[in-house]
């Protein structure tokens, strides 16, 4: 994976939350909730002041000024380490869902949320595409990992082998 798909995994990942949130504001913002499927998943039209799931609402310079740094270092690293596969697609997700974040709570002072799942017993969160990128990329990045780890013990354990073969 070239740098160039890195990106283009970060630009279409802002420009999907972005886009997603800006159908969210004109068409269910009027409505305030609409059934994607009864009983399962809604599109709730929230504006949350806070981080994700709404932690942090009082609190919102600290997620800001975090957030930045985050993302900026994610940036560093993409842009210096050129990391390719899993590491870049997860890296790329998580910077772009930030940065999708960022550009709400700078233009207006809160993020537009909307996935409301309503399946789970409990679940009171409402969250948006950003998050949710932001939520895969750190799964894969948690897989890029252990793969790696497993590659190098198998790679050591290969060569402790052929030493003392």
């Amino acid at each position: 994976m070239t740098i160039l798909w890195t990106i283009a995994i970060l630009i279409g990942t802002v420009v999907l939350d972005q886009l997603s949130k800006m159908w969210v504001v004109r068409a269910i913002a009027p409505v305030g909730s609409v059934w994607v499927w009864e009983n399962v998943l809604r599109f709730t039209y929230v504006e949350n002041s806070g981080a994700a799931f709404g932690m942090l609402a009082q609190h919102r310079w600290i997620f800001l000024v975090f957030s930045t740094a985050a993302i900026a270092g994610i940036a560093v690293y993409l842009f210096w380490k050129r990391p390719r596969g899993l590491w870049a697609v997860s890296l790329s997700l998580i910077a772009g869902g930030g940065v999708g974040n960022m550009i709400d709570r700078l233009a207006h002072g809160y993020v537009v949320d909307f996935i409301d799942v309503t399946c789970i017993p409990g679940w009171k969160f409402v969250f948006n595409a950003a998050d949710t990128f932001v939520c895969v990329g750190c799964g894969l990045l948690l897989l890029a990992m252990i793969l790696d780890e497993v590659c190098e013990r198998r790679s050591t354990a290969a060569a402790r082998q052929k030493n003392d073969g």
